[in-house]
C-alpha cells in the first residue's frame, strides 16, 4: 500500500480508502465486517463514512454504516489501528435532527456527538462537512448552479463553524477538520478564515472525481496542491458505471443504480459513449477497465486518497490491487484524448 500525507495533520492515510456507505443497505453486518477486516490486512489504514449512511439515504437507515463501524471497533479491539473519518450532514434530509440540519454550532455538537455513540469511540479522526449550506454544483447540480447567497452571512457561518471545530478538537471528540462536495470559493475561504482567526485548518477535501466526473480540475486541484488541502475521490468508478455494467440501460439485479431510489443524472448516450471508449481503451492495454480506472485517480497529485467502494468481496479485491496498477503515458494520453471528445458527459 502507499501512503500520502493528510493535509498538514502529520498523518499517513492509505492511497486507497475503504467506503462505506453500502453498509446496512447493500451490505449486512457481516458482510461489512469481511470487507474491514481485509482491507485492514491489505495495509488501508483510513475508512471513511458519515452519520446520513446507509446509501440510499432514509430514515430508517439513517446511522446503520456507522453502528455496523461501532460494533466492528468493539468486536475486534483495534480502533488504533484506522484513521476513521465521518460527516455532519447539511441541509436537507427532513428526518436528520427534525430537518434543521443547517451546519452550525448547534447541530454539528449534537452530530458528532451521536455519531461518537454510534461509532463506540472517544474521537473520530477526520470530521468533514458533508455539504455546504448553500449549495454547490455537486450531486447533478452542475449545468443550472447559478451561486446565489448571503457573502457576509456565509462568512460568519465558516467562522461559528472553525470555532465549534476548534472547541471539538480541544475537547479531543475529533482531531481533525475538512469539506466534502465543496467549491474553489468555499474551498478557499475556509483557509482564508482558518488562518486570519487561528482556527483549525481543512485538512482535506472530498468531491467526486473519476474519468467521467472531472470538475475538480483545473481550480479545485491547483488549491489542493498548493495548500495542501487533497482530494479524498469519491465515486472513482462512477458509481460503477466505470465497470459498464449498466450499459445500453442494463440494471443488474442488486446493483447500485438498480436498487437507487433517487433520479440518477449519470445516465444518457454520452454516458455510455464515453464508459465504452475507456473500456475498449483498457481492453486493448490488457487492463481490467476499473483497476485502470482508479489507477488513474491514484496517479494524480492532488488526490490524497482514492475512495472505493464494494459490495462484493471479488469487486474489494480488485479495487484494491489497483494500487499496483501503472499506467504508460501513451495510456494516460489517451484518456486525455476521450475526454476532450466528452469533456462533461454529467
Amino acid at each position: 500500500m502507499e501512503y500520502r500525507k493528510l493535509g498538514r495533520t502529520g498523518l499517513d492515510i492509505s492511497l486507497i480508502g475503504l467506503g462505506t456507505m453500502t453498509w446496512g443497505w447493500q451490505n449486512t453486518q457481516d458482510e461489512g465486517f469481511e470487507q474491514m477486516d481485509y482491507a485492514l490486512e491489505r495495509g488501508i489504514n483510513f475508512f471513511d463514512t458519515a452519520e446520513m449512511y446507509a446509501i440510499p439515504p432514509s430514515e430508517e437507515r439513517y446511522g446503520t454504516t456507522e453502528t455496523i463501524i461501532g460494533n466492528w471497533f468493539a468486536s475486534r479491539s483495534n480502533r488504533d489501528k484506522v484513521i476513521l473519518a465521518s460527516k455532519i450532514a447539511g441541509p436537507g434530509l427532513p428526518w436528520i435532527r427534525d430537518g434543521n440540519n443547517v451546519i452550525n454550532k448547534e447541530n454539528i455538537i449534537q452530530a458528532v456527538e451521536d455519531s461518537l455513540t454510534r461509532l463506540k469511540t472517544d474521537y473520530i479522526d477526520l470530521y468533514q462537512l458533508h455539504w455546504p449550506n448553500r449549495g454547490s454544483y455537486h450531486f447533478g447540480k452542475t449545468w443550472g448552479f447559478i451561486p446565489d447567497f448571503n457573502h457576509k452571512a456565509e462568512e460568519d457561518n465558516f467562522v461559528e463553524v472553525l470555532h465549534t471545530l476548534q472547541g471539538l478538537i480541544q475537547d479531543g471528540k475529533i482531531r481533525h477538520v475538512g469539506l466534502s462536495n465543496e467549491t474553489a470559493w468555499g474551498m478557499s475561504k475556509w483557509l482564508q478564515l482558518a488562518k486570519e482567526h487561528n482556527l483549525p485548518r481543512m485538512a482535506s477535501i472530498q468531491n467526486e472525481y473519476s474519468l467521467l466526473c472531472r470538475h475538480f480540475e483545473p481550480d479545485l486541484s491547483e488549491i489542493a496542491l498548493h495548500e495542501d488541502c487533497g482530494l479524498l475521490a469519491w465515486s472513482p468508478l462512477a458509481r460503477g458505471i466505470l465497470s459498464g455494467k449498466y450499459l445500453n440501460g442494463a440494471r443488474p439485479d442488486g446493483a447500485r443504480l438498480t436498487m437507487e431510489t433517487r433520479p440518477e443524472h449519470r445516465v444518457g448516450e454520452s454516458i455510455d459513449n464515453s464508459t465504452e471508449k475507456y473500456i475498449d481503451l483498457a481492453h486493448r492495454n490488457g487492463l481490467d477497465p476499473c483497476q485502470m480506472a482508479l489507477a488513474y485517480v491514484n496517479s494524480r497529485p492532488f488526490v490524497s486518497s482514492t475512495l472505493i467502494g464494494a459490495t462484493t468481496m471479488e469487486q474489494l479485491r480488485s479495487n484494491i490491487d489497483s494500487i499496483s496498477v501503472t499506467l504508460s503515458d501513451e495510456v494516460v494520453d489517451e484518456i486525455e484524448e476521450i475526454r476532450r471528445t466528452q469533456p462533461v458527459p454529467f
